[in-house]
């Protein structure tokens, strides 16, 4: 690929780990960030130049850890196309790290979406948001809490399974949603966990007892809190209770407005706070695209007024953009941008063990950035410090 360099400079802001710097430059070098410099401290440079001519705030780029689809392609389309696709336009919303997310099917459905990531990681063009592995959503969860999940494929925890999935996908099977309860022994979580993997308790029926007793076997998370599990009532505060309670836990969050109504977002950020919340998009094909018929995981969904949705009325994953929840968080009382760099970035990177190269802007990690404007508009993307996605008439 060559030596190649970029420079961001006169940045207004810039939101570094854990704390806001004015008025710097950012170098990087072969898609790593080299310098952080006052502005003063730049001396001449060769390469391509970004003049953020002090009007931009820039951000680490947005990781998306749950997500099957958009613009068009879904990951059970087990192409390479579908995934060049998504590498292509994630960027126009902020996203610069993905994980491909399946979704309860036939075993060998499962396999062949698996073994299609392995094959792209390992040999992906060099461009526009990296794919940094996979969230195996299902099937090893409860009927009763399926949702768009389809029942026929639903199974029990089976770990050589597990194992023959994760061969297929080539050991990068980083997040697994299942539901705790039926892991009787905890034997499947505690194996799954000591190897690395993010369990993450989700599509379940669990009470708050079976949620904080899964805590010892090695659940971490809650995947996209409030759907598809138990909400707070007040004999049993369920899977959204231990949530508030449980400082263990990490938990997804589709901020749509429509999975979660603006007055419940309110009150999970008011109770858990932007150190363990983790903003996803749990988007699918038709992200991107008009409302009409679709398809996910090989049943109908209706798109209409923002809403995709199953024949019997389930949410059947979003078309939420990554920067459009950014926006609607912001809403919220409290909320600043050092939160939602923290929900988009510094938490999902650590929640799938990535923060060692991404989700912050520190000197030798990633250079996976995003610049806003004012209004909050993305006006650049840079991925591996290439521009992957630059604003019309900026």
């Amino acid at each position: 690929m060559g030596n190649s360099k970029l420079l961001i400079k006169n940045v207004k802001e810039a939101y570094l780990y854990q704390k806001i710097v004015h008025d710097v430059s950012i170098m990087t070098e072969n898609g790593k960030i080299t310098q952080i410099l006052k502005q003063e401290e730049l001396t001449d440079f060769e390469g391509e130049t970004i003049d953020a001519q002090n009007k931009l705030k820039l951000l680490p780029g947005f990781i998306d850890s749950h997500i099957h689809g958009g613009y068009g392609v879904d990951i059970m389309d087990a192409t390479p196309e579908a995934l060049q696709i998504l590498a292509n336009k994630l960027p126009s919303e902020g996203t610069t790290s993905y994980l491909a997310t399946t979704i309860t099917q036939s075993d060998e459905e499962i396999s062949n979406a698996l073994r299609n990531v392995s094959v792209w990681t390992v040999d992906q063009q060099n461009q526009g948001a990296d794919l940094v592995g996979v969230h195996l959503e299902g099937p090893f969860v409860e009927v009763s809490k399926a949702g768009a999940q389809p029942m026929q494929y639903i199974t029990e925890p089976n770990l050589n399974k597990f194992l023959t999935w994760q061969k297929d996908a080539n050991g990068q099977i980083r997040t697994i949603t299942m539901a705790p309860e039926h892991d009787k022994t905890g034997n499947f979580i505690k194996t799954l966990y000591k190897s690395g993997v993010n369990v993450s308790a989700g599509h379940t029926d669990a009470s708050f007892g079976q949620i904080k007793n899964s805590i010892q076997f090695g659940v971490r998370q809650l995947t996209h809190l409030c759907n598809a599990m138990n909400g707070i009532h007040h004999r049993d505060i369920g899977a959204v209770g231990a949530a508030f309670q449980l400082k263990d836990l990490h938990a997804e969050l589709i901020s749509d407005g429509i999975h979660v109504v603006p007055e419940m977002l309110q009150l999970i950020f008011d109770n858990i706070g932007s150190d363990r919340i983790i903003m996803i998009t749990d988007s699918m094909r038709a992200k991107g695209l008009e409302d009409g018929k679709y398809e996910l995981g090989g049943q109908p969904v209706e798109v209409k007024n923002g809403q995709a949705t199953l024949d019997n009325g389930s949410l059947a994953g979003s078309i939420l953009k990554m920067i459009d929840a950014v926006k609607i968080m912001l809403k919220l009382d409290g909320v600043e941008l050092e939160d939602i760099v923290k929900m988009t970035s510094v938490n999902p990177a650590k929640q799938i063990g990535l923060f060692d190269r991404k989700g912050s802007i520190e000197t030798g990690k990633d250079a996976d950035f995003v610049l806003l404007n004012d209004q909050l508009d993305i006006v650049y993307t840079i991925c591996k410090g290439k521009v992957a996605y630059e604003k019309d008439n900026k």
